[in-house]
């Protein structure tokens, strides 16, 4: 599509939009201004640069796509080919097995900054934000399913250093790269079975944290999120960091809660918690995923839920205070069109969100006229939110999508090549 026609398109949707009491220059500067954190997992399938073995703590990857990245180097070049797809300004999300090990081997609980020293060289170049996450799973002391609730306190004090560690390494990525990185902890603590002592391993956890946590580092260099889960592959009974116990945790210590969409019961939206939890918590953290049919963490499409959690986000006028983060691996598929299927689907989300005709609907709503508050969301769902994206892409410089479609299929083949 011309210029010029993207530009004709987009002046006719801004005034069947307006129509509806819709700025449509105000949604995209507000789509302009979030971020999403893209996770360097896909680009490898969670392999990371230790060497260490096979993945563990419930996690799996399917499919043998040809080029994933093997080095550091070749994981970069890819994010750069994803990053020029994408139209905004955006972060990196980072897992403490992706360090440059190679002459400098280290033990999860002796790891440093010197380690990461080449991403933040590349995130100052290329002005992206850097995002981090503790790494608690395919590693020895994790084998069994337990870290830092784990019976043995030999075990939890691995695990407490290496946290404690990767805290300071994320705030040394908001510090010398001027925004506050978020740290991300998850771990794979949980039983098959139904535990005897689901107690012990909660106040056990509940002291690794406070151990952790007893370490203040500066909120304009790094801020703690914690995630929950509802069970996993080898947890399917019995998951330590459950929703309510994170929940209970964060709010009074001002941590941000991470809800990752594939973590609940298929049937359960992550939608309607925002606004139970923002009117207390400090901030969230927004794992968009896909599970089909368990937390399979598909790539991301634009589909009901991711729609749904959109919504919600655009609705409470609270959108500084959620940070949103990629969370999938797709080993079957090309990896750089993982990211930028995915990232461009929650873009979409946001905009259609912030596109809809809320002022109208929540008149409607105010006044009883339910009947107008359900046609306007069903009218929402035909206006032209295509053009208005095109146009947002045309102005960022990047592809449309077809474009894009073809630029990855280019770069796919040639990477494949190489890397074999």
């Amino acid at each position: 599509m011309t210029a010029k026609n993207v530009q004709q398109a987009y002046r006719l949707a801004a005034e069947r939009y307006a129509e509806l009491g819709v700025d449509v220059d105000g949604a995209l500067a507000a789509l302009g201004k979030v971020s999403l954190s893209l996770h360097c997992w896909q680009g490898d399938d969670v392999r990371g640069f230790e060497r260490a073995g096979e993945l563990s703590g419930g996690i799996q990857v399917t499919g043998n796509h040809p080029g994933a990245a093997r080095t550091p180097d070749e994981l970069r070049a890819d994010l750069e080919q994803a990053y020029a797809l994408l139209p905004g300004r955006h972060r990196l999300n980072l897992h403490a097995i992706y360090g440059e090990f190679q002459d400098k081997p280290a033990d999860r609980d002796a790891i440093g900054p010197e380690h990461f020293r080449g991403w933040v060289e590349w995130a100052r170049r290329r002005k992206l934000a850097l995002d981090f996450n503790a790494t608690c799973f395919s590693h020895p002391k994790a084998a069994d399913g337990f870290t830092l609730s784990h019976p043995d306190k030999a075990v939890r004090r691995f695990w407490v250093e290496h946290v404690r560690r990767c805290r300071r390494i994320a705030a040394g990525f908001g510090r010398a790269l001027g925004r506050a990185s978020v740290h991300n902890l998850w771990i794979p603590d949980g039983s098959k079975d139904v535990p005897a002592d689901r107690w012990g391993y909660r106040a056990r956890l509940k002291e690794s944290l406070d151990a952790i946590f007893a370490d203040k580092l500066p909120g304009t260099q790094m801020v703690d999120a914690v995630e929950c889960k509802l069970f996993g592959i080898g947890s399917e009974s019995f998951v330590v960091g459950s929703h309510e116990f994170y929940m209970a945790y964060a709010i009074p210590r001002r941590l941000m809660l991470c809800l990752d969409m594939g973590h609940f019961h298929p049937t359960e939206s992550i939608a309607d918690k925002l606004s139970a939890l923002l009117p207390f918590a400090d901030g969230l953290l927004l794992h968009v995923s896909r599970g089909v049919r368990w937390d399979s963490d598909h790539v991301v499409v634009l589909d009901d839920s991711l729609q749904a959690l959109a919504g919600e986000a655009v609705a409470g006028g609270e959108l500084s205070k959620i940070r949103f983060a990629l969370d999938y691996f797709d080993g079957s598929i090309n990896r750089v069109g993982a990211w930028v299927l995915g990232a461009r689907a929650t873009q979409k989300a946001l905009l259609m969100a912030l596109l809809a005709p809320a002022k109208l609907m929540r008149k409607a709503e105010v006044s009883g006229d339910n009947f107008s508050r359900l046609a306007l969301a069903e009218e929402a769902k035909s206006l032209p939110h295509g053009a208005v994206w095109d146009y947002f892409c045309k102005k960022a410089g990047v592809p449309l999508d077809a474009a894009a479609r073809a630029e990855i299929a280019s770069y796919g083949k040639r990477v494949a090549g190489e890397r074999g």
